[in-house]
């Protein structure tokens, strides 16, 4: 039988887009999954839309953050309520292509890869931009200076390293459970096939100055680097993330 797959999705004012993403997951061709989706207190209708997908569908979970708490902490809600061998994640703006599970579990199956990503699409409103392909793999001293690990494209394998969860920051959570796996397994595994598409024109993603910004502080007050060597792998950093977001 197919592992069970937990999948990790935060929410908050996301009715714009939360059928687009909660549709991806339910059209897998892999079916032997959950969705765990913890609501951080939005005001506009997405508890109500996905209390329907959660009615009709008993795979699908709703869980309310008892107050405002950022992704981070709606990821760990979900993380906690999880049964499943292999944790995935999936935010509320982006999509998963039908193939997405089935390539990837099988992936980490067959090589015995205990952390994965893939390649993924740039959405922009109804239109595909660039294709961004990670490298083959990455380890910690290379995820500092560049993270190429798409949150909406990573799963990790609870068998080999438990439960693991991300820091209770308000951004660049998903870069701070990276290193935390990675320091547990020496590397991440990328399968170069487009298995996604990631929403570019929502959220964080439109405030380049401000991911600066948060990049900064992450490297200084949750990697705990001196300042020496924050300037280093900001300085890459910035520099690889200009050329990213320009393709």
């Amino acid at each position: 039988m197919e592992p069970l797959v937990s999948i990790i999705m935060p929410v908050y004012n996301a009715e714009k887009y939360i059928d687009r993403a909660i549709n991806s997951v339910v059209n897998q061709s892999y079916q032997n999954w959950e969705l765990l989706i913890t609501d951080d207190l939005s005001n506009d209708c997405s508890q109500q839309i996905v209390q329907e997908y959660s009615n009709q569908d008993n795979r699908i979970k709703l869980f309310v953050n008892e107050e405002n708490g950022g992704a981070g902490v709606a990821r760990n809600n979900s993380i906690k309520h999880a049964k499943g061998r292999f944790i995935a994640f999936l935010d509320a703006d982006d999509q998963w292509l039908p193939e997405k599970l089935t390539k990837q579990i099988n992936f980490m199956l067959t090589n015995k890869y205990a952390f994965t990503f893939t390649a993924y699409q740039k959405l922009e409103g109804e239109k595909h931009k660039g294709i961004v392909i990670p490298p083959s793999s990455t380890t910690y001293k290379k995820l500092l200076s560049s993270n190429v690990i798409g949150c909406l494209t990573a799963i990790y394998d609870t068998e080999v390293l438990g439960k693991q969860y991300m820091p209770l920051i308000r951004k660049r959570q998903d870069m701070g459970l990276w290193l935390k796996i990675l320091k547990e397994v020496p590397k991440a595994y990328s399968l170069p096939t487009v298995l996604a598409l990631y929403r570019v024109d929502s959220g964080m993603t439109q405030n380049k100055l401000k991911i600066l910004k948060w990049q900064w502080l992450f490297y200084r007050k949750v990697v705990c680097l001196n300042v020496f060597e924050a300037i280093y792998h900001f300085s890459i950093y910035a520099v690889k993330g200009f050329m990213k977001h320009s393709t």
